[in-house]
């Protein structure tokens, strides 16, 4: 018999319950599923260009922003295939209003509910560019037996079970965090399936990448503005001037940063004075991903997951990556009292 070294993602989440005599099997089961939404997405996105699927789908979302028919497409996908899976109360997503309430026996008594941005990076689409899918796991604090509510999808993220994100590039790939540790599973076409590939992801403490959209520096305020300066001054004994990268998609941008090293900064500006990046289907979950390997994720008044949400789609600022790098940013940002 060959020897096959491969492990999927199927096989990796069921050693990894074993550890724990008391699990059983929910959340690693919902992980799956997940992948599998992910699967059916990636097989849309890799025919994009030939089928009816490419431009604007005409709509709005809730944030006010046109809406691409795959972002339709992916949102629906996820939400379908996790009402149809046993483990999940109910989903809240950046492209609706509302979050959506599975509410029939199995669903009722399912201990988690899951948040998602179906695809980051959307504007991304049309040009071929790396594209991805964040989602995030909390344990219900609702009363089982009845449907899930508001307060199940209001939880800061220092409660999260398990959080990731699947980006569609080159190769496919997903990665995903619990409390134990961070993991990345390269999709297989052959098979079909996600296979470990990248065990126990550390994010470097430093870093020589930093990527925020530099275009916004006249917005913002004079700390993020000398930081810039910083990154850009000539000391190549200090290992600068930096290297700026910059995608648009958080995605694409984070992967390389937890991979690399580096910072990636969604900044306050005047635009936007609390921030444009959404806590609960980004931050969040990139966070709890970016802490659990290592680094820091802070909005400039603390810890990121530490924020307590006041509302689905609320957003904050964020500094996130390699933990020198983001405490460097910190000190040119000054200390701020409060983020409301």
């Amino acid at each position: 018999m060959p020897n096959r070294k491969l492990m999927t993602l199927d096989e990796f989440t069921i050693q990894e319950t074993r550890k724990f005599p008391q699990a059983t099997g929910e959340l690693s089961a919902l992980l799956r599923d997940i992948g599998l939404a992910c699967k059916i997405i990636n097989k849309q996105v890799l025919k994009a260009g030939l089928v009816d699927i490419l431009g604007k789908h005409g709509a709005t979302n809730v944030q006010g922003e046109e809406q691409m028919k795959l972002d339709v497409y992916s949102n629906e996908t996820l939400i379908n295939v996790l009402r149809n899976a046993a483990d999940c109360a109910g989903v809240a997503s950046e492209e609706n209003d509302d979050h959506v309430c599975y509410d029939d026996e199995f669903s009722n008594n399912s201990k988690y509910v899951v948040l998602f941005d179906p695809l980051d990076g959307s504007s991304n689409i049309d040009v071929n560019a790396p594209i991805g899918t964040i989602f995030s796991i909390y344990r219900r604090v609702s009363e089982l037996g009845k449907p899930c509510t508001m307060e199940d999808f209001l939880q800061p993220g220092r409660q999260l079970m398990a959080a990731g994100y699947v980006i569609y590039g080159s190769s496919t790939m997903m990665v995903y965090a619990t409390k134990l540790s961070v993991n990345g599973f390269t999709l297989e076409p052959s098979i079909g399936e996600f296979c470990l590939s990248h065990p126990n992801i550390k994010c470097p403490e430093n870093g020589k990448i930093y990527s925020i959209n530099q275009g916004n520096t006249c917005k913002y305020d004079d700390g993020m503005k000398a930081f810039l300066d910083y990154c850009m001054e000539n000391k190549k004994e200090e290992g600068r001037p930096y290297s700026h990268r910059y995608i648009g998609s958080m995605v694409a941008d984070m992967h390389r940063t937890l991979i690399k090293g580096g910072i990636f900064m969604y900044p306050a500006d005047k635009s936007s004075p609390k921030g444009k990046l959404r806590l609960q289907y980004e931050c969040n979950p990139m966070a709890f991903l970016v802490e659990a390997a290592g680094g820091i994720a802070d909005t400039g008044y603390g810890s990121v997951l530490d924020v307590e949400p006041q509302e689905l789609h609320q957003r904050v600022p964020i500094y996130i990556g390699s933990k020198n790098m983001v405490k460097k940013a910190l000190e040119f940002a000054g200390t701020k009292e409060s983020i409301a």
